[in-house]
């Protein structure tokens, strides 16, 4: 465990956690929280950003970053940012999404989706499966194209391959997954066994935010709980989560389902990082390791090679 990881277990644990030990949960405060602290590292030299807000931008509502020169067989990422679908934005994961971007050398589109609660389930899903449709139709080939997202993102990636196989659109050539919500009726053990472990969350907050976003849908509808869907004929999956996350088994369960119908899938179980550490880089040097395995994954099933067999739960 390095210092970095440690120093930033503490600081979530002293300023996060306690804001999820509250019955009810304040949107406007986790909102404003998240838009003062968001730190935004600086565009990567070659490369632009450009922002897409206005309406005509719909599907595509978002941020494009995209370097300078492109590559003749050039890869694209569809990132889906994290924050419990009712706060959080394509900015406040840019020091996640630049690097896993460059890393990977491919451009990626990081989707600014409805939230919850003025936009309950299934907007988010909506939302994410036209955007990789709009992909699709500008003439991006699917199997260049990387899905990736972090907690509730990481769940709606894993939502909307399970949307798009079930409506027979072309799949990407992978996805990547930091630390997913899958399962929005809380039923993993972890959110006891880690309770107390995890330094950001209390394990009663996950079914006050899945209560937010749902409102009266169903919690184990596959679309907001993939868990609770059908893994057959998915593309390979890279899964990385902390071994003190409540959320932890949302992770563990999906590997072994996914397993089980056939689907390659490498989870990695890191040791005392904080939930979805990966947005820690450049300052931690776990998620630095960890952005630089998730886009040689990215690069390595975006070429159209089968990834390589890692075994099946590695300890980091």
């Amino acid at each position: 465990m390095s210092w970095q990881s440690a120093l930033a277990c503490w600081i979530v644990r002293r300023r996060l956690r306690p804001e999820t030990a509250k019955p009810v949960i304040d949107v406007a405060r986790a909102r404003a929280y998240a838009a003062r602290r968001v730190w935004a590292p600086k565009v990567p030299a070659g490369w632009r950003l450009t922002e897409h807000y206005a309406a005509r931008d719909l599907p595509l509502r978002g941020e494009w970053l995209t370097p300078d020169t492109v590559a003749a067989k050039q890869a694209t990422i569809l990132y889906l940012h994290g924050g419990g679908y009712y706060f959080c934005s394509p900015r406040s994961h840019r020091s996640v999404v630049f690097p896993l971007a460059t890393l990977a050398r491919a451009r990626a589109f990081s989707l600014d989706y409805r939230l919850a609660p003025e936009h309950r389930f299934p907007c988010a899903l909506d939302d994410a499966v036209a955007a990789y449709r709009r992909l699709l139709a500008d003439g991006i080939p699917a199997r260049s194209i990387a899905i990736a997202g972090d907690s509730a993102g990481g769940g709606l990636a894993l939502a909307m391959l399970h949307a798009l196989r079930d409506a027979s659109d072309p799949l990407p050539a992978c996805a990547v997954l930091f630390s997913p919500w899958t399962d929005l009726a809380s039923t993993g053990a972890s959110i006891v066994t880690n309770d107390g472990r995890d330094p950001m969350f209390h394990g009663a907050a996950l079914a006050r935010a899945a209560k937010l976003y749902l409102g009266d849908a169903d919690p184990k509808n596959p679309g907001a709980s993939p868990l609770y869907g059908r893994f057959d004929d998915l593309p390979p999956l890279l899964i990385q989560a902390g071994d003190t996350e409540v959320l932890l088994d949302d992770s563990v369960r999906v590997a072994e389902k996914a397993r089980a119908a056939g689907v390659i899938v490498d989870l990695e179980i890191w040791r005392n990082v904080p939930h979805c550490f990966q947005l820690c880089a450049p300052f931690m040097p776990e998620a630095n390791r960890a952005l630089a395995r998730a886009a040689a994954f990215i690069r390595e099933t975006t070429s159209g090679k089968a990834p390589h067999r890692l075994p099946e739960t590695s300890i980091v």
